[in-house]
């Protein structure tokens, strides 16, 4: 089962002190990897890094604004100068609010696009530069179910999570012949803090009805996805998009 470790590989995970992200830290950890964190919060880095650590793998906290193509820069730069390369990037960090389409101001919708957009555009380059010259490396970007079926009242968040999804796959092709494996995960409905704050999940959206799986998705359950794509054992897979939402429609 060595093709599903991640043994001494470089991951850096952006959104990676919370929620999905940190969960693909931690389990990226537990496989083997030493893990970068990065996100705009210090306090809940320093957290994830410390668990990163206590299981016995190395960790950076870099505080980071994804929408920033100098701090972006930075992340990479730190984890290259520590590590000596840069195996795995997993473009996690997003964000969403809900809102009518109508009442969306310029300002809200590109918040939101810059964040889930620009900020997976950033990263995934700066990462390319690195893994280009070494020609290796595996980039996983985490998008939504909201960027394959729109999403009511979340009309922004699902046209930066399209983008996504279409990126990914412009990405693969261009970078197939440097051995980079570019690939997408569209979680639906992951119970996280960010959704349980906006009271996303009530008695209703989450009774057996909602879900045949009869439950919402966990952050782990979208860990174990990506730590396969993140492994040797999805070599021969890049451009892809994995949907994750219990069943599908």
């Amino acid at each position: 089962m060595s093709q599903f470790e991640l043994k001494d590989k470089i991951a850096i995970v952006t959104g990676g002190g919370t929620g999905i992200g940190k969960a693909i830290a931690i389990e990226f950890a537990r496989v083997g990897a030493h893990v970068v964190v990065a996100s705009r919060k210090q306090e809940n880095l320093d957290r994830a890094a410390a668990e990163i650590r206590a299981l016995g793998r190395e960790s950076l906290a870099i505080a980071t604004d994804i929408r920033v193509p100098e701090q972006v820069d930075n992340m990479v730069k730190q984890t290259v100068d520590h590590f000596g390369r840069l195996d795995i990037l997993v473009n996690n960090a997003g964000a969403g609010f809900p809102v009518k389409i109508e009442e969306l101001s310029p300002n809200g919708w590109d918040v939101i696009i810059n964040i889930n957009l620009r900020g997976t555009f950033l990263c995934s380059v700066a990462a390319a530069r690195v893994m280009i010259p070494q020609k290796s490396g595996k980039i996983i970007n985490i998008s939504s179910v909201a960027g394959i079926d729109g999403s009511p009242r979340m009309a922004h968040y699902g046209a930066a999570k399209a983008g996504v999804i279409n990126f990914t796959k412009s990405c693969a092709l261009e970078w197939a012949p440097y051995n980079i494996n570019v690939n997408c995960i569209a979680p639906g409905m992951i119970e996280t803090e960010g959704v349980r704050a906006q009271q996303i999940l009530t008695a209703e959206t989450a009774g057996e009805g909602s879900y045949p799986l009869q439950r919402p998705g966990k952050p782990e359950d979208v860990a174990h996805l990506a730590v396969f794509l993140a492994s040797e054992a999805a070599n021969h897979i890049s451009g892809e998009t994995f949907v994750i939402r219990g069943v599908g429609r």
